[in-house]
């Protein structure tokens, strides 16, 4: 085999190019040649509480065993081979393939491998920023076709920025066009816009790149009339993020914003996120389980930023340690008021009030109270009016960012004129009807026309 070393020192890159397919080989080659991250010494732990608490061993007699030299080079036997297993054999590999086939460079990832980095960003994006990991995602707009934004664009702008561990391809399915599909028909001059981005990320730090980049996108597009902002689920706290640091930083574009809605989004945190930092925590009170809960904390800090919806710096950068506290310690980042906010949840149940238990669960992920920005501290609440919620029932949390009742609802929210002219042609026809009818069949012949 071809000395591969040349090629991967100067292989390397970082910029805010997507991933081609090129770099998905390099960034696993990285990703198997890494130091376990101290599993060697969780594996010894547990072997420890396993000879203490299962087979009875004193905490001397255990000690006693584990120090043996031939235990302790089993230990290390084990651990060298599954790093050399990765360092020698499989990374080797992967480059070869790079190095073999030297046009996966001017590759694009297809739909699969598009969703795949999604959710390998999704768990480990911090991890891969930090380490300048080839398959860590810049932050891109895409365009309706799929391809990267570029050339000159006015009017009337849509962004899209989607949730936890997906990609800008995920706003629609099957037989699904989804939300951008019917907005992009309601109007000539409407340009739907699609955000790429690490969900692995702080959500404060996407926001602040999210305002940025919104920033110099009307800066090279000066005819730009308006923007409207839609997010699923942690898609909806990049973009309040976005908000918050634009108006802090005086950008422009936060006058050109006229409607957000988010779909599905934790603006008080994620019920499955509070459950895995309680599992965490708690686990480490246990002996045994405490080198197991170690594992809990794997978790991306965007996915860490989903206990509480966080969406400022300052709701974590000052807390002791990277996973913080189970409390609510977050700062207020409140919706500029001028701009019409719209919020959407998903619920498993089949109608309302059904049960309180399934209330809570909201649509599996993400209850209907959070969804809504309902708080019992009013410094944390949103204050979004009545008529700009809605629940949508049995519908769980990856239905409700396309399904068809949904993307009515948002279409009649961002264009209430279309229902104004519908409510005209209505009346029109029932007038037009009034003389040869009886007053009796007028509501029947109203409502049929309306459906």
């Amino acid at each position: 085999m071809p000395s591969l070393t040349p090629l991967h020192e100067t292989y390397c890159r970082w910029d805010s190019t997507p991933p081609n397919q090129a770099d998905v080989i390099e960034g696993l080659a990285q990703l198997v040649t890494v130091n376990l991250l101290g599993v060697h010494d969780v594996i010894q732990l547990i072997h420890r509480e396993i000879l203490l608490k299962t087979l009875g061993f004193t905490q001397e007699q255990s000690n006693r065993i584990l120090a043996r030299p031939f235990v302790q080079k089993l230990f290390r036997q084990g651990y060298r081979f599954a790093q050399g297993y990765g360092q020698h054999i499989v990374a080797p590999a992967l480059r070869h393939l790079n190095f073999r086939f030297p046009n996966l460079q001017q590759k694009p990832l297809n739909p699969a491998l598009h969703y795949f980095i999604g959710a390998l960003n999704g768990v480990l994006g911090n991890y891969l920023f930090q380490h300048q990991n080839p398959l860590a995602l810049p932050m891109v707009f895409y365009d309706h076709y799929g391809q990267r934004q570029s050339g000159e664009i006015a009017g009337r702008v849509v962004i899209m920025v989607h949730g936890l561990c997906m990609s800008h391809l995920s706003w629609s399915h099957g037989n699904y066009g989804g939300v951008g599909e019917r907005l992009l028909a309601q109007r000539d001059n409407n340009i739907m816009l699609y955000l790429n981005y690490n969900t692995g990320r702080r959500i404060s730090a996407n926001g602040k790149t999210f305002a940025w980049l919104i920033e110099d996108l009307i800066q090279r597009n000066p005819r730009i009339t308006s923007i409207d902002l839609i997010g699923h689920s942690m898609g909806g706290l990049v973009t309040r993020s976005a908000l918050f640091y634009g108006k802090q930083n005086v950008h422009h574009w936060i006058n050109k914003v006229g409607n957000l809605v988010c779909i599905g989004s934790p603006h008080h945190g994620a019920v499955l996120e509070r459950l895995g930092f309680m599992l965490q925590d708690n686990l480490g009170r246990l002996p045994i389980l405490d080198r197991i809960g170690r594992l809990t904390q794997i978790r991306s800090d965007g996915i860490m930023d989903l206990r509480y919806g966080s969406v400022r710096d300052d709701d974590w950068e000052y807390l002791d340690g990277r996973s913080g506290t189970l409390q609510d310690v977050r700062k207020p980042a409140p919706i500029p008021s001028r701009i019409n906010t719209f919020l959407v949840a998903g619920s498993i149940e089949l109608k309302p009030n059904h049960s309180k238990t399934l209330e809570m669960i909201g649509d599996y992920l993400v209850s209907v109270s959070s969804a809504l920005g309902e708080h019992p501290n009013i410094k944390y609440q949103l204050k979004v009016p009545e008529s700009h919620k809605a629940i949508f029932y049995g519908l769980n949390h990856m239905e409700i960012q396309y399904h068809s009742s949904v993307v009515e609802q948002i279409t009649r929210w961002l264009y209430p004129e279309r229902d104004n002219v519908q409510d005209c042609k209505i009346e029109e026809i029932v007038e037009e009807a009034h003389e040869h009818l009886h007053d009796a069949d007028m509501y029947t012949l109203k409502g049929i026309v309306e459906t």
